[in-house]
């Protein structure tokens, strides 16, 4: 992770931290109130299937408010769709990320098959505003985005939706949400007790 910190300076770039995660249509576990004694209980049909997966960027760089930037893959369970991101959908974000951000980017990801395959390798090369480090094995507590998820999935805690359509939307307005609290990304970095070097001068 030092080297990230080191390189983004030398480069002024963005430093830009990369997760996976997904949710189908059960609803994850959530608390709530209720009179004692009477556990509330949420009725979940066990109908349709569908998933929604979501790829997501955290990018921070001193003096710059925190962004983040994702893309959704929605999995509607037809045979023979692919259910994961696949390496050009993984350079399609970042090539988004890169006119946005409107510099070059270190980023930071995982061991995931696809970021190591040699298509990948292949794709970050043709990219010479791309510098990638990895995460060490075991290390998700490293990661903001890591916390992203986490925050997305608490405000999803006993959601019924009726169909992988309504899901997509439903992830899509929590991403959203962040994204329009900068405070919040700067929080999940802090999280993660990495500090940002200042911009050199």
């Amino acid at each position: 992770m030092a080297g990230g910190k080191t390189v983004a300076p030398e480069r002024d770039a963005w430093l830009c931290f990369e997760d996976e995660a997904g949710q189908t249509l059960r609803p994850p576990k959530a608390r709530t109130w209720a009179r004692r004694g009477q556990t509330p209980t949420v009725a979940v049909s066990g109908k349709g299937s569908g998933r929604v997966s979501v790829a997501g960027l955290v990018c921070v760089r001193p003096g710059q408010r925190g962004r983040l930037i994702y893309r959704t893959r929605t999995h509607r369970g037809r045979k023979g769709e692919r259910r994961s991101f696949a390496e050009t959908d993984y350079a399609a974000l970042l090539d988004a990320a890169h006119q946005r951000l409107g510099g070059p980017i270190v980023l930071i990801w995982d061991n995931l098959n696809t970021h190591v395959s040699a298509a990948m390798r292949e794709l970050v090369a043709a990219r010479d505003w791309l510098h990638v480090i990895r995460l060490p094995a075991y290390a998700p507590d490293l990661n903001p985005a890591e916390h992203v998820w986490s925050h997305v999935k608490r405000g999803l805690g006993n959601l019924i939706v009726h169909g992988v359509d309504e899901l997509v939307a439903v992830v899509k307005n929590r991403l959203k949400r962040i994204q329009y609290r900068p405070e919040l990304i700067d929080a999940f970095l802090a999280h993660t007790g990495l500090e940002l070097d200042p911009a050199p001068p």
